[in-house]
C-alpha cells in the first residue's frame, strides 16, 4: 500500500495556515508540515497596525486558529524552525541547525520583509519598522510614551500608524518624497482625501521631500533630515517604505522570480510540485489577464485555500478580486480592484464626500476597474460584482443612490 503523501507549507503565515486548514477540509489524509520562523503560531497581520496597536484588541483575537487547533487537526507546525534552501530534485527543504523535511507538494507562503531605509543612521535605536506581532507591542509601547514621531511613508502601514500615534498624543509628521499620500495606490484625488483627514488631526506633511539623514545622540535616534535641509527632531522614526516579497528560497532553488514568486492562475510555480500564495505570490489573474502580486489580508485569506485546492489537483483558477479595508480615526474604508493610478480615468461619486461617507468607483472607458466605499458598509460585494461585468455603466446611474448597486 504507497505511503501517505508529504504536503509541507514554509510559512507559518495566514496564507500558510488556511492552506493547512482547506487540505484537511477537502479530506487531504496525507501528512501536513507547517514550518515557521516566528515563535507565534500563525495570525493575522491587519490588527498589528489598527486595534491591537491601538491597545483595542486583545491578542487572543489576532491568531487564525486556536492553540490546540493544529494538533487537532494533525498539522505538524513548528515554529522557530527557518527553512534555508530546497532541493527541487530531491524534493527536500533543508532546515537551519540540520536536518530536511521531504516533501511531494510544497506551498511556500513566505511572505514579505519590510524595505529597509538605506539613509546614515538608519540603525539607530528608535528606528523601527512593523511586520510582527514584536513589531506592534514595541511600537505600541513607544506610542503611549507620548512625544515627537516621525514617520518616514504616506502609504497605508505609515497613515494608520500616524492615526494611532496621534490617539496617544504624539506629535506627527510624514515624510513622503511623493507628492501626496498613498499616491501609488490609489492617485492624487482619492489619496488627497485621507491627507485632509490627517491634517484635520494634527499631522504634518512633507511631500516631495526625502528622508537623507537620521541623527542620534547616545546611540539613539534624535530626528532626521530632510532632502530640502529641513531637521526635524523625533524620539521615534517609523519606517514604512514598502515590503519585499521573501523570494530568497525560491530564486537560489532555481524557480522563476520577479516581483515575488511566479506562478500561474493556479498558484503553480514554475516547479511542477511546488506551488505559492499570499505576499510572496506574483501569479497571473484571469481577470486582469497579467500577473498580479497582492499584499492585503484578502489575498492571504483566499490565496492559501485556492493554493490548497490546486495542490490537490482541484483545476483551480484563482481569480479574486483584490481587497483591502484600513481604519483610521473615524472613517472607515474597503476597496475592491486596483485603484493605482493610470488604471482608471474617471472617478464618479454616490454619496457625500463632505461627510465621508461615499462610494468612489474608479472607471476605464466607462467600465468600474475599482471601488472604495468610506463609511458606507454591505456594499463590497456588489461593487467587485460590478468590476467582474467588464461592461461601461452609465455613471449617472453609479452616481444615484436610489438606484440599487445590483441593478446596474
Amino acid at each position: 500500500m504507497p505511503a501517505e503523501p508529504a504536503y509541507v507549507i514554509v510559512g507559518a503565515s495566514m496564507a500558510g495556515a488556511k492552506a493547512a486548514e482547506t487540505l484537511r477540509e477537502e479530506g487531504f489524509g496525507g501528512s501536513i508540515v507547517l514550518l515557521g520562523e516566528e515563535r507565534e503560531r500563525p495570525y493575522e497581520r491587519p490588527p498589528l497596525s489598527k486595534g491591537y496597536l491601538l491597545g483595542k484588541d486583545d491578542k487572543s483575537s489576532i491568531y487564525v486558529h486556536e492553540e490546540g487547533w493544529y494538533a487537532e487537526n494533525d498539522v505538524d507546525l513548528r515554529l522557530g524552525v527557518t527553512a534555508t534552501s530546497l532541493d527541487l530534485g530531491a524534493r527536500q527543504v533543508a532546515l537551519a541547525g540540520g536536518g530536511t523535511v521531504g516533501y511531494d507538494r510544497l506551498l511556500l507562503a513566505t511572505g514579505a520583509s519590510p524595505r529597509r531605509l538605506s539613509a546614515p543612521g538608519a540603525d539607530l535605536e528608535g528606528v523601527v519598522y512593523l511586520r510582527r506581532v514584536g513589531d506592534s507591542e514595541r511600537l505600541g509601547e513607544a506610542l503611549r510614551g507620548g512625544g515627537r514621531v516621525v514617520i518616514v511613508g504616506a502609504g497605508w502601514i505609515g497613515l494608520e500608524v500616524a492615526a494611532a500615534a496621534r490617539e496617544f498624543g504624539c506629535e506627527v509628521t510624514v515624510v513622503e518624497p511623493e507628492a501626496g499620500a498613498l499616491h501609488r495606490h490609489l492617485g492624487p484625488e482619492l489619496g488627497g482625501m485621507f491627507a485632509d483627514l490627517h491634517r484635520e488631526h494634527g499631522v504634518v506633511f512633507r511631500f516631495g521631500e526625502s528622508v537623507t539623514e537620521l541623527r542620534g545622540s547616545g546611540g539613539k535616534v534624535a530626528g532626521v533630515v530632510c532632502s530640502s535641509g529641513v531637521a526635524l527632531d523625533a524620539e521615534l522614526v517609523v519606517v514604512g517604505i514598502g515590503a519585499v516579497p521573501a523570494t530568497r528560497l525560491a530564486a537560489d532553488a532555481g524557480l522563476d522570480v520577479a516581483n515575488g514568486v511566479i506562478a500561474d492562475a493556479g498558484l503553480r510555480t514554475s516547479a511542477h510540485e511546488v506551488f505559492a500564495a499570499g505576499d510572496v505570490a506574483n501569479a497571473f489573474h484571469p481577470l486582469y489577464g497579467k500577473h498580479v502580486r497582492v499584499e492585503h489580508w484578502a489575498n492571504a485569506l483566499n490565496g492559501g485555500p485556492a493554493a490548497a485546492r490546486s495542490m490537490l489537483g482541484r483545476g483551480v483558477s484563482y481569480d479574486a478580486v483584490p481587497y483591502f479595508f484600513s481604519d483610521q480615526y473615524d472613517l472607515g474604508m474597503e476597496t475592491a480592484g486596483l485603484p493605482e493610478p493610470g488604471s482608471y480615468d474617471q472617478i464618479v461619486y454616490r454619496g457625500d464626500r463632505e461627510a465621508r461617507e461615499f462610494i468612489a468607483f474608479c472607471l476605464s472607458g466607462g467600465a468600474v476597474v475599482a471601488g472604495m466605499n468610506v463609511n458606507v458598509w454591505d456594499v463590497s460585494d456588489d461593487i467587485q460584482a460590478l468590476i467582474r461585468t467588464r461592461r461601461p455603466i452609465d455613471p449617472a446611474r453609479l452616481a444615484d443612490p436610489s438606484v440599487p448597486l445590483t441593478a446596474l
